[in-house]
């Protein structure tokens, strides 16, 4: 089965090598898809993703795996993919709503430098608001190693360092698997890649062993 895989914000491909080849040894085809917030617009990097699934992933049956900003792309991107849509999706870390730390990174001139008009919406209740869900099965990891102290900004509230789980799941509390990961690192979690793998066969019509 072709899948999508899609690095957040501040990471490359790179940081999906682990999973994609966990994913190939399971049986998959795992393409990576890279963006440049410093450089171009959601818009844009939402045109290539579109491009990319048109040209290269067999569209009867696919998935499309994100960590964090990388599902924004992957939302903004549904609206282009009716007729294409994919079989399931993999939200890791996702921002659901516009978070404390996108808010209070967006302040500042070296955060805007980097992450440019992505990383601003980001921090934009309005735009993060407007994201549709997909409308297939769509499984939300989010991570809860953060440090949870009554003097933090999240408190005793479950984090994994960027984002509290209330932020990573909105009111999409059914869909979510919590994960003893951190933000940066969630996609190279083994209990991650094992739930993936397990809806993968169901998505895909693979039969459990006896």
């Amino acid at each position: 089965m072709d899948l999508v895989l899609i690095h957040g914000m501040g990471r490359t491909p790179v940081s999906m090598m682990l999973l994609r080849r966990r994913l190939r040894r399971a049986g998959h085809n795992p393409i990576l898809f890279g963006y440049y917030p410093a450089f171009e617009g959601l818009q844009h990097a939402t045109a290539r993703l579109v491009k990319l699934i048109e040209r290269h992933v067999d569209t009867r049956c696919y998935a499309l795996v994100g960590h964090s900003l990388g599902t924004v792309i992957i939302r903004a991107a549904l609206a282009h993919l009716e007729n294409q849509a994919p079989s399931a999706c993999f939200f890791l870390a996702p921002p659901m709503v516009a978070g404390k730390a996108a808010k209070f990174f967006s302040r500042f001139w070296l955060y805007r430098l980097l992450t440019g008009e992505m990383g601003q919406l980001l921090a934009t209740d309005a735009f993060m608001s407007t994201l549709p869900m997909p409308s297939v099965p769509t499984r939300i990891y989010a991570g809860v190693a953060g440090l949870r102290r009554a003097w933090l900004p999240f408190g005793m509230e479950a984090n994994d360092f960027i984002l509290s789980v209330s932020e990573a799941t909105s009111r999409f509390e059914a869909e979510v698997l919590k994960v003893p990961s951190s933000h940066t690192y969630i996609m190279h979690s083994k209990l991650v890649f094992n739930d993936m793998a397990n809806i993968l066969d169901t998505v895909a019509g693979v039969p459990p062993p006896h």
